[in-house]
């Protein structure tokens, strides 16, 4: 079979090449303003944060040789020769890695019930007043725009030394960054059964129960499993102010330059977190799709 092709007059394609040049400079054009602004917008923020790359280059020395030293014993022989020496406080310090898992377990189920209980308020598609959702919004914002450790110390001064002030601080914490989460997955939760259901003359309770939850429910613990992952790191971080567990035993060993402890427990954070990250996305994966790992 013949195919006929059809060739434009070199006047009428010297014209569209002509066109495709003018719009390639005028992206590349485009590209190297942005790019030339991105940097200025750098230079001018640098400066202002006054971020000296002369102290920097100065001063990284010393960051290389704490990292020497905490990978070195007391006898001078690296950490890894002699693990014995290395983690002689592993018993202690997966006691308090274990209340640091507990502060992250109590607070993260707590934020999130918090937030079940407030998102259908936040959604612009479920909540019942518009007065009612900017407050709630508001709540919401306020509660995950302070950082946690912040949370923290405020509650340490309050309710003293100890996990109490962990658990409340990644509460609160949590119910506004879940709040937000929740309240975006029910506004994109299809309206249609709350239509039908409304129809039968059922409560605003009801609505929600048997329309916008089983929709969303998965949603909410793929987001909760998530969430405990980030409240881990954060209450080991929380340690630093008292807010109890690991934290506070490796701020210990940072300010008496217990060197080799510091390597020793961070490596055991780290080893937890990794954990953690893993068994929470295979739970996830089997409950929800592979799609919920990422």
């Amino acid at each position: 079979m013949t195919v006929a092709v059809s060739i434009l007059p070199e006047q009428q394609l010297a014209a569209l090449n002509a066109a495709y040049r003018k719009a390639v400079a005028r992206r590349r054009l485009q590209v190297t303003g942005g790019l030339a602004l991105f940097i200025v917008a750098l230079i001018v923020a640098a400066v202002g944060a006054e971020v000296n790359l002369r102290t920097f280059f100065t001063y990284f020395g010393n960051f290389i040789s704490y990292f020497d030293r905490i990978f070195t014993l007391d006898s001078g022989q690296r950490v890894w020769t002699d693990f014995r020496e290395w983690f002689w406080g592993l018993h202690k310090w997966l006691k308090l890695l274990g209340e640091t898992l507990l502060i992250s377990y109590v607070g993260t189920l707590s934020g999130a019930v918090l937030a079940f209980a407030l998102n259908f308020f936040a959604a612009e598609n479920t909540s019942p007043a518009p007065w009612l959702r900017f407050t709630v919004r508001r709540l919401l914002e306020f509660a995950r725009t302070v950082p946690g450790i912040v949370f923290a110390l405020i509650f340490v001064i309050a309710f003293g030394l100890g996990p109490m002030a962990g658990v409340l601080a990644i509460a609160i914490h949590s119910t506004g960054a879940l709040g937000k989460l929740f309240s975006e997955i029910v506004e994109n939760a299809d309206m249609k059964p709350v239509e039908g259901i409304r129809s039968t003359g059922a409560s605003w309770i009801a609505c929600m129960r048997f329309a916008i939850l089983p929709q969303v429910s998965a949603g909410y613990a793929s987001y909760t499993l998530l969430r405990f992952e980030i409240n881990v790191r954060e209450a080991s971080v929380m340690g630093f102010v008292g807010a109890g567990g690991i934290g506070q035993e490796l701020i210990v060993a940072i300010r008496k330059f217990y060197y080799s402890d510091v390597s020793a427990i961070l490596v055991t954070i780290i080893v937890t977190v990794f954990l953690i990250d893993i068994t929470t996305g295979w739970v996830r994966g089997r409950l929800f799709g592979k799609e919920a790992r990422n």
